[in-house]
């Protein structure tokens, strides 16, 4: 497929893959919850109020939409985000789990790597609603919180 990427995009969720931080990408490498061959998980960082420490899972290579994902690389997304929700209603005790994907400007893709999202989800969160505010950026230092925990619940 033809990238959608605007000209001369530098993909942020690439270089924190590498493990390169720079003012190029927010993902800082005490962001990275999980790593294998094929997958990376990271505690994103723009959270929405009243569900703080979300997740996106990513391919460790660059595959912009969904159109694109290899098979494979896809199976393994859905293996690992089934192992994440467990994780996260363990350690954050939340009472659901929602999952998001965008692709292409029009379904409000921005960043052009895909990635999966994962909110803990808890009754009266009011996360639709939230979802229609702007995201804030997370501190460096919540976020890390946020790994520790999860790290300690495996």
């Amino acid at each position: 497929m033809k990238s959608i990427a605007p000209k001369d995009y530098i993909c942020p969720i690439c270089l924190g893959n590498k493990g390169i931080e720079s003012d190029d990408t927010l993902l800082k490498q005490a962001d990275l919850v999980f790593k294998d061959d094929l997958v990376s998980v990271w505690i994103n960082s723009f959270w929405i109020k009243g569900n703080e420490g979300h997740l996106i899972i990513v391919p460790n290579d660059h595959y912009e939409t969904l159109y694109d994902l290899p098979s494979e690389v896809g199976h393994r997304i859905f293996e690992v985000s089934k192992t994440m929700s467990k994780l996260l209603k363990k350690v954050y005790k939340c009472d659901g789990i929602t999952l998001r994907q965008n692709n292409e400007p029009a379904g409000d893709q921005h960043a052009f790597h895909y990635h999966l999202h994962l909110f803990p989800r808890y009754i009266n969160d009011n996360f639709n609603k939230e979802l229609t505010k702007k995201s804030y950026l997370s501190e460096s230092s919540k976020r890390i919180e946020f790994v520790e925990r999860l790290k300690e619940g495996v």
